[in-house]
């Protein structure tokens, strides 16, 4: 098993360095610096000068080491199985540039046999991307009162893109097949605790159980198919004063439902606190279905965004206990993933109240 070993900040600069020239021709890279934030991506900030003069500000992002070699398929390689990879990532973020979407532009690719691994580089767009401080401060009052109708717009252009024009490397992955991807995730999970750790017994959880059975009876039938983000969420934007500047992470985006989006927005996890607000703690459902019908997204149906809503949750509960078999497992050594994986049973509760509403 492969494990992940960072590269010191000095070779990625000397890799980062070869790779800018070559773009950009005679250039010189300045600040790099790895951010913090992303629990399965490295990103990192850069500034390049070129000799005819032009400066940009950069962003690396990168899969982190474990370079060397293939390690385990699927779950037990700590893989999401319908996530892309950062060459399919740059590619789709391309897409979306191109139909006006939100979305940094991508300047270059570097292969997966690369030393860097496989990565991409980007614009940095300014702005603020922690979620607490876009819903408590001050300086974002203004954008708070109009993210929620700007997500619904944002959503409606996205899910219009053409589907023909999508990289070919994007999963469909309509509602019952995520039903049973997340259903075979939770069993492995579960064997690994039974088969490979001093626990020695499956894990329980009756309410993801019962969460399951409530989805599989509700799961809605026929329904268009486009480009859905995957991870369309608060903690997922570049806002200022204005709103949204852009929208980051496209590793999980696939072909199917896009009231996927709607749905995962309005999960209790992404309100960071702000539970009065149902939409990534800053707005309404009201705003977020009108900015989005009104942008040309198609009638919505909130019993839709609510079936939607329930599997979002019942995911992160699941992906909580996959951040912490990461660790676990010695696939990593992060404190952030073990952490994460103590917030399983917050969407234990968050599930049980959601499927006795009406």
């Amino acid at each position: 098993m492969n494990q992940v070993v960072d590269l010191p900040p000095a070779r990625v600069g000397e890799l980062l360095g070869a790779e800018v020239e070559r773009h950009f021709g005679q250039a010189r890279l300045r600040g790099l610096q790895r951010l913090s934030g992303g629990a399965s991506r490295e990103t990192w900030s850069f500034d390049v000068e070129t000799a005819a003069g032009a400066h940009h500000r950069l962003i690396l992002r990168r899969d982190p080491g474990a370079t060397g070699g293939a390690g385990p398929e699927g779950w037990r390689g700590g893989k999401t199985a319908y996530a892309l990879d950062r060459e399919t990532e740059a590619e789709l973020q391309q897409v979306v540039f191109a139909a006006g979407g939100p979305v940094a532009k991508v300047h270059f690719r570097v292969p997966a046999d690369h030393a860097l691994g496989a990565c991409y580089v980007m614009d940095r767009i300014d702005g603020e991307v922690l979620a607490p401080r876009i819903l408590r401060e001050d300086a974002y009052a203004d954008a708070r009162a109009i993210m929620a109708r700007q997500c619904g717009e944002i959503l409606a252009g996205l899910h219009a893109i053409d589907p023909a024009k999508l990289p070919a490397g994007l999963s469909r992955m309509p509602a019952r097949a995520l039903l049973a991807y997340y259903r075979d995730l939770l069993d492995g999970i579960s064997a690994f605790y039974r088969d490979e750790t001093p626990v020695g017994r499956p894990q329980y959880h009756p309410a993801f159980e019962l969460a399951f059975r409530w989805l599989e009876e509700r799961c809605p039938g026929d329904a268009p198919n486009g480009l859905v983000h995957g991870d369309f969420r608060n903690g997922n934007f570049v806002v200022g004063p204005e709103g949204i500047r852009a929208v980051l992470d496209w590793e999980l985006g696939h072909v199917g439902d896009g009231m996927e989006d709607l749905g995962w927005l309005c999960v209790r996890a992404w309100r960071f606190g702000q539970h009065r607000n149902p939409v990534g703690g800053f707005g309404t459902r009201e705003d977020l279905f009108a900015g989005y019908e009104n942008a040309g997204g198609r009638a919505v149906d909130p019993g839709a965004v609510h079936f939607w809503e329930v599997f979002g949750t019942l995911k992160w509960g699941i992906v909580c206990q996959f951040q912490a078999y990461k660790h676990l497992s010695g696939l990593i050594d992060s404190f952030e993933h073990m952490a994460i994986g103590r917030r399983a049973c917050e969407n234990e509760l968050d599930l049980l109240q959601l499927i006795e509403e009406p």
